[in-house]
């Protein structure tokens, strides 16, 4: 979890966007929208394959 130390003379907007940065470094969003829903094994695979799929895709085209 992001700790942010608000520091004396600081505001609180710049302490929240320090906050907000920390927490897009750490990933916490993604790790949220990530587990917001379960997806099955089977169904995770497919998924990962797909995306494979087009990235080679892409790399073959440029």
């Amino acid at each position: 979890m992001p700790v942010v130390k608000v520091k004396g003379t600081e505001s609180f907007e710049n302490a929240l966007r320090r906050f907000k940065k920390q927490c897009e470094r750490e990933g916490v969003l993604s790790e949220i929208k990530k587990r917001e829903h379960y997806d099955k094994p089977s169904v995770r695979r497919k998924k990962k394959a797909i995306a494979a799929r087009k990235k080679t895709i892409k790399r073959v085209r440029y």
